[in-house]
């Protein structure tokens, strides 16, 4: 009962925060078009705000539970003397979940910092281009969590 709860939780913290990139990327971001670019950037700054608050509990979510999920494995197969081998695809799953938060702790501790700076000052040009560079490694994570659900669930050809 618990590891299914923790596969819950895993899936659904993946789900929203892939979901909120896909649709930030895609839908928010080409909509904010017909603002001018001061209210652009500042309202950019208040959704990813929110947004990277909510992703920091994400991640850890994933990682907490992915990691939970790990080792109880190994450690009911130890328990049946059994012998553990991380399947391929939980190893592709882990390597790169650890990259996309590794990713998104530059986004939101570096580039987002950029963004904030540049909206205190009212530097537009400043904030466009944090938001370039935001852009640019959101679409990085996107792939790798597409990559993630593939693997996932279609697996890895032997």
């Amino acid at each position: 009962m618990l590891y299914a709860l923790l596969k819950t939780v895993h899936v659904l913290s993946i789900l929203v925060w892939i979901g909120g990139m896909v649709f930030a990327h895609f839908f928010l971001r080409p909509a904010l078009t017909v603002l001018e670019p001061g209210a652009r950037v500042r309202l950019m700054h208040a959704v990813l705000g929110r947004f990277f608050n909510a992703v920091l509990v994400l991640a850890t979510l994933t990682l907490v539970t992915g990691s939970w999920m790990i080792v109880s494995t190994a450690r009911q197969m130890a328990q049946s003397e059994a012998k553990f081998h991380m399947p391929l695809e939980w190893t592709v799953m882990a390597t790169l979940g650890l990259v996309m938060v590794l990713i998104f702790g530059h986004i939101r501790f570096a580039l987002y910092k950029r963004l904030s700076t540049a909206v205190t000052s009212v530097d537009w040009p400043a904030g466009a281009a944090a938001l370039g560079q935001i852009r640019l490694w959101v679409g990085v994570n996107m792939v790798l969590g597409g990559l993630i659900v593939l693997v996932t669930v279609m697996g890895i050809p032997r």
